[in-house]
């Protein structure tokens, strides 16, 4: 694969200065409290004018999401969706996922941000545990918000491993029924033991966010489901490998961790075949996405790839007062997509 790391033409290129420019700073802040303050100011109106929806998948499987439309009046729609997929631990609430989706309700386009199972306040919807390799039901509830918008053009946004689940929706849309216009896969996981190799080499606070994040969850889906989860063994175990591997050994029909792993990944030629119009867009210190990874993925014809030699982790942050430049290449990438 030739990634391209020109900047797009449309806006100008990423660019950051001083201790932005730090790939760590950039991937705290992305999801820290500062910007957190910022974005859900700036997201106030746009929070109260949110619909709920819960999505049943074929299997049963309850999905949360929620709706909105632009303001009548106030800013030329779009009649475009934008559906946007969180990563791990995350929700439809991360503020990634708001900065987006409040720049693409101002930018006219309507949108659905979907949490995955046990994801945001949902862990109530369905008995059984997430894991990363439960695709189908994220496909179905794509395919029914494809399938009940009509003709109209329908998009697909995600990140970290939102975007993993992305590129494997619009790897598997045409088999199920459906079309995308077109995907876009920020920051995406590709494959999942390289990540988790990462984030036990690299600095002790990504480790500790995600551990800490995931006892939090479990902790409620034990509350709700006791007689069904008995996780104090679990709770024990202080490392993610070996959190991971207790669950896929103990609450999973994966023989180990390993073929877990590989049950999500995108690596190799698991891409082959992409027919949905798709883009990747990462950045080369991404501290927890090797870009080995993303550098080894073979020359797909419908699948973009550009990688910028600054961003971090999902950040790409372009100034302190928590602007970001990812949502402005979003939505330049997705007007230039309805002219065709």
């Amino acid at each position: 694969m030739k990634p391209d790391a020109a900047p797009y033409a449309g806006w100008p290129a990423f660019a950051p200065k001083g201790w932005l420019a730090n790939p760590h700073v950039q991937s705290l802040m992305t999801s820290g409290p500062w910007r957190k303050r910022a974005v859900r100011r700036q997201a106030r109106e746009f929070l109260s004018r949110s619909e709920p929806e819960v999505i049943r998948a074929s299997d049963g499987t309850r999905l949360l999401g929620y709706r909105n439309r632009p303001r009548q009046g106030e800013v030329m729609r779009r009649d475009a969706l934008v559906i946007l997929l969180h990563g791990w631990e995350g929700s439809v609430d991360s503020n990634y996922m708001l900065a987006s989706a409040v720049a693409l309700d101002a930018a006219g386009f309507d949108t659905f941000r979907l949490n995955f199972r046990d994801h945001g306040e949902s862990h109530h919807l369905n008995e059984g545990l997430f894991h990363s390799c439960l695709l189908t039901e994220v496909v179905d509830a794509v395919g029914q918000l494809r399938q009940n918008y009509g003709d109209r053009p329908v998009f697909l946004a995600g990140f970290s491993l939102g975007g993993n689940f992305a590129l494997r929706v619009a790897r598997n849309a045409p088999e199920h029924g459906f079309e995308l216009n077109r995907a876009v896969a920020v920051s995406p996981v590709i494959r999942p033991r390289h990540v988790l190799d990462a984030l036990e080499e690299g600095l002790a606070v990504y480790h500790y966010y995600f551990v800490y994040k995931w006892r939090r969850s479990l902790r409620i889906k034990q509350a709700l489901y006791p007689e069904k989860y008995r996780l104090e063994e679990w709770f024990r175990i202080r490392d993610l490998r070996e959190q991971t591997r207790w669950l896929v050994e103990n609450l999973t029909r994966f023989p180990d961790l390993d073929s877990y792993l590989e049950g999500y990944s995108i690596a190799g030629d698991y891409l082959v075949g992409l027919q949905t119009p798709s883009l990747l867009v990462s950045a080369i210190d991404d501290p927890i996405i090797p870009v080995s990874d993303i550098q080894a993925l073979p020359d797909i014809p419908a699948l973009d790839v550009e990688l910028l030699e600054r961003g971090g982790h999902c950040g790409f942050i372009e100034t302190w007062s928590m602007e970001s430049w990812i949502e402005k290449r979003l939505i330049g990438e997705l007007c230039q997509h309805l002219k065709t």
